[in-house]
């Protein structure tokens, strides 16, 4: 029974690992007898890290055994050595980076059935160009066969007619092909434009602009994910306007929105190609700082407080100056293994530190385990 049910687990390694698109598709090379031992062995690390023996789970220890895919074995060995409990969270987040993402909207895949729906429209069309084609050559092929058996001019005029009407009809239908396959172009290319603009707004806050929450989750957990194959470092800032309740209840919640937007632009604007600036939540806002060591992750920070601070809030209306703009900023390290939820929590710490400490400034983890000792002295 229990060979049955690893030769069973072992068939849907396989079956996932080809319906779900990952890195690539990934490949079980092992014949019946390895495969049932990797599944042995899969099983026995699963029972000894109390890891659910569903499907999904089986696929990540199975592949983490066979050593076929180093990158996933050296995400997996990291946390390990770091202790890490391999729960839900931990083994959804290998899943999705190993064995591919779910889609993020039913509007990708209708957009994909459509274009999947146009190009077998254009084949049919291309394929009654070719039928017309062959019909055509067999016309004049007959005609060049027949007209040396002609005497009579009367025959050859009569066969002169059936070869214009011939090729009247086939370039109507290629006009008629010409005018179809510009059609189909143009659609597809106003489905793909559609396509994007469906991911787009999936990712982008509508007020500001910029990444939202979501994308924020997904670009933080592939970051956390990398660094365990690469080793770099990845560090996160929150970031929050100061007093910003106040102002809205002063200048009402249309200067606020003008204020959410100024900010986010400014943030946009003060960081590298390959950070991520996003919209957390309300008038709290974060930058993800992959490959960034913690002293350059404060400098950056440190630029965007500078820069919000120097500019002046305008009404343009009644160009009124409604005063200063400043941010609190919190800085976090990731370290390797711990919980996404721990490394924002720290970064969320040191964001409340600078509040505390009289706001418009900049505070890391550091400067919390700092406060943390005098607190105890």
């Amino acid at each position: 029974m229990i060979i049955v049910f690893f030769c069973f687990l072992v068939v849907i390694v396989c079956v996932r690992s080809e319906e779900r698109g990952g890195c690539g598709i990934m490949e079980y090379p092992e014949k019946f007898e390895q495969a049932l031992s990797y599944a042995g062995q899969a099983m026995d690390l699963m029972k000894k890290y109390q890891v659910p023996a569903h499907p999904g789970n089986f696929a990540v220890w199975y592949t983490y055994v066979s050593g076929n895919y180093p990158d996933l074995k050296r995400a997996v060995d990291i946390l390990i050595s770091n202790k890490m409990d391999f729960d839900e969270r931990v083994l959804g987040d290998l899943r999705q980076k190993f064995f591919g993402h779910e889609s993020e909207s039913q509007a990708l895949h209708k957009a994909t059935q459509r274009i999947e729906t146009m190009l077998s429209q254009v084949m049919g069309v291309l394929g009654n160009a070719v039928q017309g084609a062959n019909s055509y050559g067999e016309t004049l092929k007959n005609f060049s066969e027949t007209l040396s058996d002609k005497d009579k001019l009367g025959d050859i005029r009569d066969m002169l007619r059936t070869v214009m009407t011939e090729t009247r009809t086939i370039a109507e239908a290629n006009q008629e092909l010409e005018v179809k396959l510009e059609t189909s172009s143009k659609e597809i290319k106003q489905l793909r434009d559609n396509l994007d603009e469906v991911k787009r707004e999936v990712m982008t806050d509508a007020l500001t602009s910029i990444a939202n929450r979501k994308l924020f989750d997904l670009v933080l957990r592939e970051s956390a994910m990398q660094i365990m194959e690469t080793g770099d470092s990845l560090c996160l800032a929150m970031v929050d306007i100061d007093f910003f309740k106040r102002f809205n209840d002063t200048y009402g919640h249309q200067m606020g929105d003008q204020v959410l937007k100024l900010v986010a632009r400014t943030l946009v604007d003060s960081v590298k190609g390959q950070d991520t600036a996003a919209r957390y939540g309300g008038e709290e806002f974060s930058i993800i700082f992959p490959k960034t060591e913690l002293k350059h992750a404060l400098a950056a920070a440190e630029n965007v407080r500078t820069n919000v601070a120097n500019k002046q809030v305008t009404n343009k209306r009644t160009g009124e100056s409604l005063g200063q703009i400043t941010l609190s900023i919190g800085v976090a390290e990731y370290s390797l293994g711990e919980p996404l939820s721990q490394f924002i929590q720290r970064a969320d710490e040191a964001l409340y530190l600078a509040k505390r400490s009289g706001r418009n400034r900049v505070m890391s983890e550091t400067d919390l385990e700092h406060s943390k000792l005098e607190l105890k002295a």
